[in-house]
């Protein structure tokens, strides 16, 4: 292979027929491989004279082997929204086989708390790097992160907003399910409850959903809402005495839970609802919610390990979400008109 100085994690990997993720795990002493290999892969490092370069090693005594994330969040609200729940549990799963820490901070709503947060972990070397969700039109985060040199990884459903650093979902795609669902049982107009219209992937399904409609001849609008159930309640009281409506999309199972509570208050259980996040909330009750299980506890650690594996300079294999499927419930009804 030549001299010492040229020995590369890539040059090892080839030799002993194993990925670079692998031997840079082994090499860093970080889970993720057997005992077996490590040894196999320290053994061979140490044959050929690989030695770490010095600004490898410079960075390695600067890491804080953490990784930030911040949520614009009521605090207050967090626990009630199992979507988020669930996510953070494959996010923490995923860092203790790692041995890393999670830096979580709630902010609510308030502008440019996010943008502050990252600057002082930046300054102070809190994280080696962070997760981005809930992306708004024209987000500055990722160029500020860059700014910042901190690594990042966000969770979107679009690759132009960070070439080689999102973790993809296709929102087109659970689009498509939810409309063709509730075509197939007759329904021809859809009412789209959604989140707030300034995150990106609110906008996409919105923009989703009303192709697809169209695609079948149906008819859909969207409003948006800030995925509370009192949203969903009010919103679908509101609707409730249009006798042309017969569906409702929740882009939550929290409107979902609200929405049925007024469609059933103004008797109008013949309207079909179905969920964009299937959650325990969805199965319990007289008539359980139809809903797309997005499998967010996967989500999470798969956008974990896309970071983990960013810092450690190598290639990461899996890049999208698992795809969604539906769950029909009792809340798929068929049109009566």
């Amino acid at each position: 292979m030549g001299s010492a100085t040229r020995v590369t994690i890539g040059g090892l990997a080839d030799r002993l027929g194993l990925s670079k993720a692998s031997v840079s795990y082994a090499l860093n002493g970080q889970p993720g491989v057997s005992e077996e290999t490590r040894r196999r892969v320290l053994g061979l490092a140490e044959e050929l004279g690989w030695h770490p370069s010095s600004s490898a090693r410079a960075l390695s005594r600067a890491r804080s082997d953490a990784i930030g994330i911040v949520l614009r969040r009521d605090p207050a609200l967090l626990g009630t929204e199992p979507y988020y729940m669930s996510l953070l549990a494959g996010v923490e799963a995923e860092l203790a086989e790692s041995g890393q820490a999670l830096l979580l901070r709630m902010i609510g709503s308030a502008n440019g708390q996010d943008l502050a947060a990252y600057r002082r972990w930046s300054a102070e070397r809190r994280v080696d790097g962070v997760m981005l969700f809930d992306l708004t039109v024209g987000d500055p985060r990722p160029a500020l992160l860059d700014e910042l040199g901190l690594a990042f990884v966000l969770h979107g459903n679009d690759e132009a907003l960070a070439p080689g650093r999102v973790l993809l979902y296709d929102a087109s795609g659970d689009a498509r399910i939810l409309v063709e669902h509730l075509h197939a049982l007759g329904h021809r107009r859809i009412l789209h409850l959604q989140g707030p219209a300034e995150f990106e992937h609110e906008r996409d399904r919105a923009a989703a959903i009303a192709r697809f409609a169209a695609g079948l001849g149906m008819q859909a609008t969207s409003e948006p809402s800030d995925y509370s159930m009192e949203a969903g309640e009010r919103i679908a009281t509101a609707h409730a005495a249009d006798p042309l409506l017969t569906a409702m999309v929740t882009s939550n199972d929290l409107l979902a839970l609200g929405a049925q509570a007024g469609l059933s208050r103004a008797g109008r259980d013949d309207i079909a609802l179905v969920s964009w996040d299937d959650s325990l909330i969805c199965r319990l009750g007289s008539r359980p919610l139809t809903a797309l299980a997005r499998f967010p506890e996967e989500q999470g650690r798969r956008a974990t390990r896309m970071l983990l594996d960013e810092l450690a300079g190598v290639e990461t294999p899996v890049r999208t979400a698992r795809a969604s499927e539906l769950v029909v419930r009792s809340t798929s009804v068929r049109a009566t008109a």
